[in-house]
């Protein structure tokens, strides 16, 4: 079985195709600027790359251009596009639908209902979903959503104190995203160290971060809440935050509440504190040259990390493994030495070298460290694959 994962943007469409039998990536490519008339197409199968540019209008011009480049007789590695058994998407919220679902007109509706809240992912996935059903209906789609993974966390880590009709009604409740990453180091990482049966705590930090607690492979809690712009400080987004700062902050700039939800969903976070930019690369770089906004944001970034890593302990009870992954979690090895430090307390006690020369899957903890600290490189496209075939064999 292939499957062809997708992860849309909104002008853009990267994919892995997966052959399943061995779980092993056949191609990668993907298409920028959707809708201009250059559009650049590119395609890796094996270590041949290719790269065109043509007119791409639309999401579903760009699965049927991704086709081509895998059926194309001289260069493909498909003898037909029915060799592709289905098309699974990294779908962000569904509010009242998770799971791993087929794409129908009530999963789109689902969506739709909550994309003020994931105003960033759901309109670009929708949009695309709806025109590959009509234009390519002969072609299974399959929504794995990132609300999925943390079903199994507990009612009062679910739950905010707010009336409860709220949550029965209106589906105001923690749900928890990167859901895929989480399953996929929660798998890892019971390979690995073989037991089935861990506590890990995985930190998956990057543009959007996110931490989840996990207990014997599922979750246990997860620092995102009811929309993508909680829990830690994202590169542009806000993270936690008080709500009745918002009044105050529209009395005393005029601001309405839209404008002040685009403030805190596109110029918050990391770039908001810094003035400077998103990127930890960024920051890390200006902080040495001084620049004390830059640092500020980092420290504020590596503090509520550490907050919610105290909390997972608690709520764990302890942990067998602390893992790192995404873009910072996996390169950065300034913030997990900053996230790490003086907790030799509690197990957990990360060595400089190691930690420092780490690439892919790596120890980075020291001979008398309790707890074992790892960095894993996430692959939330084999999750996403492994779930559309498991709902496609029923």
């Amino acid at each position: 079985m292939k499957i062809l994962v997708a992860n849309l943007g909104s002008t853009s469409f990267k994919y892995r195709l997966l052959d399943m039998g061995g779980e092993r990536q056949i191609a990668r490519g993907g298409i920028e600027r959707i809708g201009s008339p250059e559009s650049r197409c590119t395609v890796e199968i094996g270590d041949a790359r290719q790269e065109r540019v043509l007119r791409v209008p639309d999401h579903a011009e760009a699965v049927r251009q991704c086709l081509a480049q895998l059926t194309d007789p001289e260069h493909g590695c498909l003898k037909a596009a029915s060799e592709v058994s289905a098309i699974g998407f990294k779908a962000v919220h569904g509010g009242r639908i998770s799971g791993v679902q087929r794409v129908t007109p009530d999963v789109l509706a689902a969506m739709e209902e909550m994309s003020a809240v994931a105003p960033a992912h759901n309109p670009p996935y929708i949009a695309a979903m709806r025109q590959l059903s009509e234009q390519l209906p002969q072609m299974p789609l399959v929504a794995a959503f990132e609300t999925h993974f943390h079903q199994t966390i507990a009612p009062a880590n679910q739950h905010f104190a707010v009336p409860h009709e709220w949550a029965e009604q209106h589906h105001v409740r923690r749900f928890g995203f990167h859901g895929a990453s989480h399953r996929y180091i929660a798998t890892r990482a019971a390979e690995l160290l073989g037991d089935g049966d861990l506590r890990v705590i995985s930190l998956h930090l990057g543009g959007s971060s996110s931490l989840c607690a996990i207990r014997g492979g599922r979750s246990a809690a997860t620092s995102m809440t009811f929309s993508a712009q909680s829990g830690l400080p994202q590169n542009n987004r806000v993270g936690d935050f008080d709500p009745f700062a918002i009044p105050v902050v529209m009395q005393q700039t005029g601001m309405s509440l839209t404008e002040v939800l685009d403030t805190l969903a596109n110029r918050s976070g990391l770039l908001g504190l810094s003035g400077l930019s998103g990127d930890v690369r960024d920051l890390t770089e200006a902080a040495e040259q001084g620049h004390e906004r830059a640092r500020l944001a980092l420290d504020v970034y590596v503090a509520d990390i550490r907050r919610y890593l105290g909390a997972y302990l608690v709520e764990l009870g302890g942990a067998e493994a602390l893992v790192f992954t995404g873009g910072i979690g996996e390169n950065q090895p300034g913030i997990r030495a900053a996230v790490c430090r003086s907790l030799e307390e509690l197990g957990i006690a990360i060595d400089s070298e190691r930690n420092e020369n780490a690439r892919g899957e790596a120890k980075i903890h020291a001979p008398e460290s309790r707890v074992q600290i790892w960095t894993l490189p996430t692959n939330e496209e084999l999750i996403v694959a492994r779930l559309a075939k498991q709902l496609l064999e029923g």
